[in-house]
């Protein structure tokens, strides 16, 4: 029999956590041991739903979540796989009528006493999230924790029994043997003498291990039966050994006793390979799936060479049949050549770069997040209990009669009524966590009108995404506040600020919106970057011009802005100087943007003159980029700062012969690339213009013609059919039949008497 047969009837399995070849071991071990009870490393208060793990319905990867009722933020997670020992110990209960439950520490007493960020993702440590076989939480830092037993006990073991790393050993012996045998007690033995070297445990450890010790003894007390205890093998020895209860309640004493929520939600595969951000830290949930589907088969290398193959064959590239025998000949041959039993994921890496990729690693890069991570999404039972974000979300999706579908379709809002901007505040705050259920049509199209339209298609996965930010708050209105706050924290430069404040306004989040404007204006007060002033302004002009489309008071935000604008203006000289190509390009398009912001908030006088003067000293400056300075030109005529007939001097003497040819055709593109449709009414730009190409030699005007199509390709075919006949001389084409007048402002005054009569009789009338 494989496992460890203790006193008193009590069998302990000590499994890897997430380990597909640990969960084969385990089902044969409870096929033979038949226990009454599956005492299971887990959260004690959530015992009570453990059972639904086994329901039909529930569809891994799903995690177990457990808050305070009081504090959500302090949220564990715990992931369940098809392949977790976890997960099939509670199906075999479930098949076979044995009761099953949770002996670790509640839930709430981690979060009280958390032995450390890390071990709250997913329940685990770094080295059980990495993979390990049940290695301790981590702990504040101290000689005990430091000790490689205590850090890495699986890594002892396989330093020496001669492997260079624990997943290798740990591989060989359990996950990929073909025939493990009785490895549940030789684990055990290994994992005590690993622990006689380690002189006391951190106390949160030593009341984890109390806390499970208990409860085995409690479960033996009341059943008949065998029993069987599924933990970490890390804990095994300290689970196995005597220790009288009245120690144990002391070390446990004084526990709170909070009343924590819990629930399932749907987890993805890819999540299962995080190390961070509450995944369970799997290195490859594909591959381990791949081991489990496959424990009892002996043609899995062959299986996941034909997945490889269906993966290249999906993006085009050809395998041939000849080539997947070749690469688990090669697979095979390196298992050998290495003493491994069997292939296993690097030798059939390997064998597949070599045999299917031609050697292309880079080839190989294309399919390995398919491969390896999969793109599983969980499913729970209709009847679980929700996380807090999704049942709020659930209830404002019903108060804004707004049914979550898989189709996609159009939803049109009038921000002037509730309803409008109760669903646009919904959408906004989801779109903040990244749950991306509307995506906005014509965005900032529409925003001066009171609508916006929106294309609505829920995904499953965006329960998930909602769980993970439920660190940030238990309402959809917390979260989007805390995950702002988060963000606006780890913002450096003032575009990015800027649109965070934006999201933060538009989404009614007011906290958010104080904190950003608040951490915005002590960065920009520091700051001489014009080219982040520059995008910084657009997104803060919309909020201010548009504000009150949602009742926003922007008063504050009015004010910081002003002064934007004038630091902006003060240093843009310096930032238009000397610039590359694609620099230059990207700093007209900023000062573009900026200046229709400007535009949008109709500032004072005095801001507004701050601001063309700073754009005046761009165009002045000798330094300045040439495309840069045209485009400050055009800008400046539009706003009737620079008269027409200055303009048509600055084009003269921009586009003389003694300018660079380069120089000339940057300032002609800054210029007209926004108003080609100036060329037709001016003749003095069109002379300016014409008489510059004239001059171009051949080589020089065939270099150029892509500048100049882009430049005319914002007309359209009537434009230019016009800006040809005013080039030629010929003037506007006028329809058959008509005549031009010989005078035709005397001709206009006449019909404007005439129409003035009518309209005149027609009101009296």
């Amino acid at each position: 029999m494989d496992e460890d047969a203790a006193a008193g009837g009590i069998s302990f399995f000590g499994v890897r956590h997430h380990g597909p070849g640990s969960a084969s071991s385990l089902v044969r071990a409870l096929d033979a041991l038949r226990p009454v009870a599956v005492l299971i490393e887990g959260p004690s208060d959530a015992s009570g739903i453990l059972p639904m793990l086994a329901a039909p319905e529930m569809k891994p990867p799903v995690a177990l979540l457990c808050y305070p009722e009081d504090d959500p933020a302090q949220t564990s997670f715990w992931p369940f796989a098809e392949f977790s020992p976890e997960y099939q110990a509670t199906l075999w209960a479930a098949r076979h009528g044995a009761s099953v439950s949770f002996i670790d520490l509640p839930s709430t007493a981690r979060a009280a006493d958390p032995p450390g960020k890390a071990d709250r993702a997913g329940g685990e440590t770094p080295e059980e999230a990495s993979g390990s076989a049940g290695e301790a939480p981590a702990t504040p830092a101290g000689e005990v924790e430091d000790s490689p037993e205590f850090r890495d006990p699986v890594g002892v073991l396989a330093a020496a029994a001669g492997y260079q790393d624990g997943e290798s050993w740990w591989a060989d012996l359990i996950e990929q043997n073909p025939a493990p045998g009785p490895v549940f007690g030789a684990i055990a033995e290994a994992m005590a003498a690993l622990r006689e070297e380690l002189a006391a445990l951190p106390e949160f450890e030593a009341r984890r291990e109390a806390h499970m010790r208990l409860a085995i003894a409690d479960a033996r007390a009341r059943l008949d039966g065998p029993i069987a205890v599924v933990c970490g093998a890390w804990h095994v020895p300290a689970l196995r050994a005597a220790r009288a209860k009245k120690e144990d309640r002391a070390l446990i004493k004084g526990l709170p006793r909070k009343k924590s929520v819990m629930t399932w939600a749907p987890w993805t595969a890819p999540r299962l390979a995080f190390a961070q951000a509450y995944g369970a830290g799997v290195a490859a949930p594909g591959w381990c799936k791949h081991l489990w589907q496959t424990r009892q088969r002996h043609d899995g290398a062959s299986l996941w060479l034909a997945r490889i193959a269906r993966l290249l064959r999906d993006k085009g590239h050809p395998v041939s049949t000849a080539a997947l025998i070749e690469a688990e000949r090669l697979a095979m041959a390196l298992a050998a050549i290495r003493e491994r039993p069997k292939p296993g994921f690097e030798e059939l890496r390997e064998a597949a770069v070599a045999c299917l990729f031609g050697g292309e690693t880079l080839l190989w890069r294309s399919i390995e997040d398919t491969l390896l991570l999969g793109d599983e999404v969980g499913e729970i039972p209709a009847g679980a209990p929700l996380a807090p974000l999704i049942e709020d979300l659930q209830r404002q999706q019903k108060q804004a009669r707004l049914k979550p579908e898989a189709l996609q379709r159009e939803l049109a809002l009038d921000l002037r009524s509730d309803s409008g901007r109760f669903r646009s505040t919904l959408l906004h705050r989801l779109a903040i966590l990244g749950v991306e259920w509307g995506k906005p049509l014509d965005k900032g199209g529409s925003r001066g009108t009171f609508r916006e339209r929106w294309m609505l298609a829920w995904e499953p996965e965006y329960a998930v995404q909602l769980v993970e930010k439920l660190v940030y708050g238990a309402t959809l209105a917390q979260a989007a506040n805390g995950w702002l706050a988060e963000r606006l924290g780890q913002a450096s430069a003032l575009d990015e600020l800027a649109e965070l404040i934006r999201a933060a306004i538009t989404a009614d989040l007011p906290e958010a919106a104080a904190r950003g404007l608040a951490v915005f204006e002590e960065k920009a007060a520091l700051s001489s970057n014009a080219a982040e002033m520059l995008a910084a302004i657009p997104p803060l002009a919309d909020i201010v011009r548009y504000g009150e489309a949602r009742a926003s008071d922007t008063g504050a935000l009015n004010a910081l802005l002003e002064r934007l604008i004038v630091e902006t203006a003060i240093n843009l000289i310096h930032a238009a100087r000397d610039l590359d190509a694609e620099a230059a390009e990207q700093m007209a398009a900023r000062i573009a943007a900026a200046h229709a912001g400007v535009r949008l908030i109709e500032p004072d006088a005095d801001i507004l003159d701050a601001w063309h003067k700073g754009l005046g000293r761009v165009l002045d400056d000798a330094r300045a980029t040439p495309r840069v300075a045209g485009g400050v030109a055009q800008i400046l005529y539009e706003a009737e700062i620079l008269a027409a007939e200055d303009a048509v001097d600055l084009l003269g003497r921009r586009l003389s012969p003694g300018t660079p040819v380069l120089e000339a055709a940057g300032f002609l593109e800054g210029f007209f690339l926004a108003s080609a449709a100036r060329l037709i009414h001016d003749e003095g730009l069109r002379q300016a213009v014409d008489g510059w190409l004239l001059r171009l030699d051949e080589e020089d005007f065939v270099a150029h013609l892509p500048l100049l199509r882009r430049v005319f390709a914002g007309l359209d075919g009537m434009e230019r059919k016009r800006l040809i006949a005013a080039a030629l001389g010929k003037g506007p084409a006028l329809p058959t039949g008509f005549i031009p007048a010989p005078d035709g402002g005397a001709l206009w005054r006449t019909h404007l008497e005439i129409l003035r009569a009518l309209l005149t009789e027609n009101s009296n009338g």
